[in-house]
């Protein structure tokens, strides 16, 4: 629920102000679609943080996904923002689920073309489980044990108009 969602991404957030200790060289990108709007929620309260403006900025992996030919013939490829070089930035990469890990793969394929970061940490709301890549979280919110033919939907107000993550079966969607 949205009470849970909240203090989720407030564990979060502490989690990434202990490890990282300071704003010095770090940046926030988040995943299209609901990680970028989860970039921006952790952004704000890391910069209330540290007092200082997190640089967020935006993925989209559409070129980078292994499936491409699978999703449409003309996918719809939205725009990647990242208004700083990542070179050298400590860069917090965050998603809303991780499963088999490609969506992740794709995104640091993508973030490397732009440059050489110090790190990449990636945090995600829900881990599900079912990897197909050796890519593992370093930050996570929750730990949901699933079927394979499950799905989890994160839904967040600026997108859905409410807070709150589901847990159904392909079927249902």
């Amino acid at each position: 629920n949205e009470a849970e969602l909240g203090q989720t991404i407030q564990s979060l957030s502490q989690q990434l102000i202990e490890h990282f200790q300071s704003a010095d060289e770090l940046v926030i990108i988040g995943i299209r679609t609901r990680g970028v709007h989860l970039a921006h929620r952790f952004q704000n309260l890391l910069s209330a943080h540290f007092g200082k403006e997190i640089p967020v900025g935006t993925l989209d992996i559409t070129l980078y996904r292994d499936d491409l030919s699978q999703l449409a013939s003309q996918p719809i490829v939205m725009p990647t923002e990242l208004p700083f070089d990542v070179s050298g930035k400590k860069i917090i990469l965050v998603d809303d689920v991780i499963f088999t890990g490609r969506t992740v793969r794709a995104a640091i394929d993508q973030l490397i073309d732009f440059g050489r970061p110090e790190v990449i940490r990636l945090a995600v709301i829900i881990d599900r489980g079912w990897r197909e890549y050796p890519i593992q979280p370093d930050f996570v919110g929750k730990v949901v044990e699933t079927l394979h033919n499950q799905i989890v939907l994160v839904h967040l107000k600026e997108i859905d108009g409410e807070d709150n993550v589901l847990l159904v079966s392909s079927e249902e969607t």
